[in-house]
């Protein structure tokens, strides 16, 4: 029997008889690190070309700190009541929970086209294409848009919140579609299924949790948009009412209890969506 010279006989250690090339600087590493220190240079910019005359550090922290007691520590209302505080907040949450639903309805649809394994890439690209460049726009610019075309009010509110959230869950739902096997839908093809078959029966099915948990963080990103929206497109609710005791009757008391009612709010629709999702997997 011929022994072949390993590493034990040579002698080399077999972690570092070969060198591995690691090649530290790409050009995504590049662009990241450029980026990065750009963001730091204007930041030290911004800092060096403030305005501090007159500013008093010690004193703004501590008044800070005192608004935050009267608004967290001292609740109450003063010129809105408990029940039309409750009747505000229902409208936002109306609010958004209809721009989720309008989103969530079109959005389904448009990405089962945006879904790589259920179209063709052409298709796929040009859906993809025109959700990213919808959803690099923020939601309260579209908003502000709709509103310079449909006035000020909840109609614009709706449009412009729906338009965003059907980008967003666009995107969501169909990399979600996109998880599935390409070789279940074969196999489903192979055995006479239609394509609405396939989508209805084995697609949304195993996608069903992924897409209640984008729908649901999409809702509780509408809720806190159509919270701003209330002030800032005239859509009414809770938002308006804070705009009003923040900046013109200037009531902290009052800012803090609608806070306290919004976050409850939040709360409770956080442990439903993980009770929903509970149900299902189950």
């Amino acid at each position: 029997m011929i022994r072949t010279a390993g590493p034990a006989l040579t002698g080399r250690d077999p972690f570092t008889a070969k060198r591995i090339r690691i090649k530290l600087l790409t050009r995504s590493a590049l662009v990241i690190r450029m980026t990065i220190l750009m963001l730091a240079l204007l930041t030290l910019l911004g800092f060096l070309t403030f305005n501090y005359q007159g500013v008093n550090f010690f004193k703004g922290v501590a008044a800070t700190l005192s608004n935050f007691k009267v608004i967290f520590i001292q609740p109450a209302f003063a010129h809105v009541t408990f029940q039309g505080a409750i009747g505000e907040l229902l409208i936002t949450l109306s609010l958004g929970i209809l721009t989720t639903l309008l989103g969530a309805v079109i959005a389904l649809f448009l990405s089962l086209f945006a879904a790589k394994n259920l179209s063709n890439r052409m298709t796929s690209n040009i859906v993809k294409e025109l959700v990213a460049i919808i959803r690099a726009v923020p939601t309260v610019l579209w908003v502000l848009i709709f509103a310079v075309s449909a006035g000020l009010g909840s109609v614009a509110a709706v449009i412009g919140m729906s338009f965003h959230s059907i980008s967003y869950l666009t995107k969501a739902y169909s990399e979600s579609f996109e998880e599935m096997d390409r070789g279940t839908i074969e196999a489903l093809e192979g055995c006479g299924a239609s394509w609405w078959q396939i989508v209805w029966q084995a697609v949304i099915p195993s996608s069903l949790t992924s897409m209640i948990s984008w729908t649901f963080i999409r809702f509780e990103v509408n809720f806190g948009v159509a919270v701003a929206m209330g002030a800032a497109a005239g859509a009414g609710g809770i938002g308006y009412d804070m705009f009003m005791d923040s900046s013109y009757y200037y009531n902290l008391h009052e800012m803090g209890a609608i806070a306290y009612f919004i976050l409850i709010v939040a709360m409770i629709l956080e442990y439903g969506s993980v009770k929903i999702k509970d149900k299902i997997r189950a």
